[in-house]
């Protein structure tokens, strides 16, 4: 065995089994199965012992490629070190773990393209590993986060803020699609949020239906699109493109935040912490110094949400209890088509 196949061996045990586990587990984050993990002490030393152990055992398989103890070593401490790696990442940083970990399954394949000689998957693993880490990167100035804090596991700053019930008690004001649908009567501008709870309903096309109705009757219809609103980078255009609501209506964060409070109604649909004021207001919030979208700023707020249980960042939103916010209580596609037939009735 050749140099080269002994550390590509290694090295393709060692990410992949990172990348495998890591995913298991940000996965388990996403789908809500995993909430308030623990979080250990010393949990950045104990990774970074495990990541030793790990190149200590390569090591060995480099040295003596007959040790078949030595790779399943690595793939075993390198599994554990995927789920300790994840497993106290805040849910508002998730969509830069996907990111990262996709640029981790791309360096996988490329040293399995080492292993198996195979000039096709070496390139292919290159170009996933480089566009998945510049996409990390993009992902960090986004979040306004440090790409370095990411690598190391530096997520989250402990919430000394407000519970549940002190931001919420007595303040949130639910509403029903027919009273919204008077609210809508007229109106000349509005600016649409969509986020995970969209995604999450496939509501996009009872969006487009909501835009075509406002727009026939004399409405501007936009949308506020955050870097990382949703499951992953990007994921809101996507479905917006799938339901072919056209390109330029796609308003970029730092576009159309200066306009909401030209803005006659911000319709937020299942968006959590990129429209949380908290990140401006709370220096030791989870999501503190993250860009987000000034919906708040706007005249009035509808937010259609099932509950008023927090975002990936586990955090209550203190725009749900502003005194310019009105909630609907609804699956975001119910709740779409719920409020479209309120409008048609009311022409």
């Amino acid at each position: 065995m050749t140099l080269q196949f002994t550390i590509a061996t290694a090295l393709s045990g060692l990410i992949g089994s990172v990348t495998l586990t890591g995913s298991f587990i940000a996965y388990g984050k996403l789908e809500g199965f995993i909430k308030d993990p623990p979080r250990l002490p010393g949990q950045q030393a104990f990774n970074i012992l495990l990541l030793l152990v790990a190149i200590g055992l390569g090591v060995w398989l480099v040295i003596d490629p007959t040790a078949v103890l030595a790779y399943w070593g690595i793939v075993l401490v390198a599994a554990i070190l995927g789920v300790s790696l994840v497993i106290g990442i805040g849910g508002a940083d998730m969509p830069v773990v996907i990111a990262l970990l996709n640029s981790y399954s791309g360096l996988a394949a490329c040293a399995t393209g080492f292993v198996l000689n195979n000039t096709v998957l070496v390139i292919t693993g290159s170009l996933v590993g480089a566009s998945g880490l510049i996409l990390s990167a993009i992902m960090c100035r986004a979040m306004n986060r440090s790409l370095t804090n990411v690598l190391f596991g530096v997520w989250v700053a402990e919430d000394t803020g407000p519970s549940a019930d002190e931001v919420y008690g007595g303040k949130v004001k639910s509403s029903s699609p027919e009273e919204l649908a008077m609210l809508l009567d007229g109106v000349g501008r509005v600016v649409i949020v969509p986020g995970f709870g969209m995604a999450v309903a496939q509501a996009q096309h009872a969006v487009r239906e909501l835009t075509n109705l406002l727009e026939a009757r004399g409405t501007e219809v936009e949308f506020a699109i955050h870097p990382v609103a949703g499951r992953m980078p990007g994921h809101m255009n996507v479905l917006l493109a799938e339901a072919d609501i056209p390109y330029e209506k796609l308003k970029e964060m730092d576009e159309i935040n200066p306009t909401f409070e030209q803005t006659d109604v911000a319709i937020v649909i299942g968006a959590n912490d990129v429209v949380n004021p908290e990140a401006r207001t709370n220096p030791s919030s989870p999501i503190a110094g993250m860009p987000i979208l000034d919906v708040l700023h706007a005249r009035s707020v509808i937010v259609v949400k099932r509950s008023l249980s927090p975002g990936f960042a586990g955090i209550p939103n203190p725009l749900f209890a502003a005194d310019n916010t009105v909630m609907l209580f609804a699956d975001a596609k119910k709740g779409m088509l719920d409020l479209i037939s309120a409008l048609k009735e009311s022409a």
